[in-house]
């Protein structure tokens, strides 16, 4: 095994639950599988296709074991996994810390170490490990260490995304628990004062985020329009700058990129949006250095500038307009550590556009859009 090498970078995929909540079957994660490759989701860097909640059974066997629920999954899960790993991908699945998953099935509360070595008999490669239902008498730190220990004692490398909605104080101490990933934030819906919430909520937040334990600001809207599993995960729906703006936000920030729209039927924008590699890469650097803000004082209150070193010293800044009416967003270099005395300025590429900008000296300003973003990443080079 290698365990230290699992999750160095914030993990890519893709979930079931935004779109299909518990109509989930096999014939699905075929189908996604099969879109995520044609699509090309797969050559952008989307490895993990990971089944939420509502796959097994509403009881464990006579054994205590857990058991796929026939009709979704008449070939067992160790079929689904097969294929998804014929195919080029990690397999996930879903758990929860208590008695009960949040949809009212089996938890594995006092199961944690048999329900690892089963999802590792069937080739489990990622477990989301919910909150649901806990005993209230046990905190948290208790019932992830269980399982985080578990898994890394299963016999088999297995992501531990800990979906614990940001409470207790879960980024001073999820770390220590052995999870890869943990959830900082109340469910996501398909709307943009949710992504605005969640983004905002994680602002002072993201110093605890690091690599091999990411700071999971909930799972991709990108795509939905309004089609989500249920009427709170639907939610109306955004526009495309909205979703632009999310998916720019939630890369600049480390968070994972797990989409949540139905794959088989995305529309070029949304394609557009989840293919960028250039913000696939700024979410994907190395050495995943938290974004640090910067405030410009001629900036209105519903901007936000964030600013990322990367691993090869480019700098990545992204500016936010979280305001209902277009604003100028400004940065001065000054603060990004680069004092004018230093004979150096900034070669500028538009990481949404793709295209090369020019050369900067001292400052850089641009026109955001209403709930729009605009992310640069930047090379120092000798002034002329």
């Amino acid at each position: 095994m290698s365990r230290k090498a699992m999750c160095a970078v914030p993990p890519m995929g893709w979930n079931s639950w935004n779109s299909f909540t518990e109509k989930i079957n096999e014939d699905l994660i075929r189908e996604t599988v099969d879109a995520m490759k044609k699509q090309g989701l797969q050559k952008a860097g989307y490895e993990y296709v990971v089944i939420d909640d509502c796959w097994s059974m509403k009881e464990r066997d006579k054994d205590g074991n857990l058991v796929p629920d026939p009709e979704k999954f008449p070939h067992g899960m160790k079929a689904v996994a097969d294929y998804v790993h014929e195919n080029g991908f990690k397999f996930g699945m879903y758990s929860c810390c208590g008695t009960r998953t949040c949809a009212n099935y089996p938890g594995s509360f006092e199961h944690e170490y048999e329900d690892a070595k089963q999802f590792a008999a069937w080739g489990v490669d990622y477990l989301k490990y919910d909150n649901c239902f806990k005993p209230q008498h046990l905190d948290d730190r208790n019932l992830y260490r269980r399982m985080g220990l578990a898994l890394a004692n299963s016999g088999r490398d297995i992501v531990f995304s800990a979906c614990q909605w940001g409470t207790e104080s879960v980024h001073e101490w999820i770390s220590s628990s052995g999870a890869h990933l943990f959830r900082s934030t109340i469910d996501i819906n398909d709307s943009w004062n949710s992504i605005k919430d969640i983004a905002l909520s994680q602002m002072d937040k993201t110093a605890y985020s690091s690599a091999y334990c990411h700071n999971d600001m909930d799972m991709l809207v990108v795509g939905m329009y309004g089609k989500g599993g249920d009427e709170y995960i639907s939610a109306g729906g955004c526009t495309d700058e909205e979703y632009q703006t999310h998916f720019a936000l939630w890369a600049m920030m480390n968070s994972p990129l797990m989409i949540g729209c139905d794959v088989r039927n995305m529309t070029e924008q949304t394609k557009k949006i989840l293919l960028n590699k250039d913000l696939i890469a700024i979410n994907q650097d190395i050495e995943c250095r938290a974004p640090f803000q910067v405030q410009c004082t001629s900036n209105s209150p519903d901007t936000y500038v964030l600013v990322k070193f990367l691993s090869n010293g480019d700098i990545a800044i992204g500016m936010f307009n979280f305001g209902d009416t277009p604003t100028l967003a400004a940065v001065d270099f000054w603060d990004l550590g680069l004092p004018t005395s230093a004979g150096k300025c900034l070669e500028i590429y538009d990481c949404i556009e793709h295209e090369n900008i020019g050369k900067k000296s001292e400052m850089l300003t641009a026109t955001v859009a209403a709930h729009g973003s605009k992310v640069y990443r930047c090379k120092m080079v000798e002034k002329e």
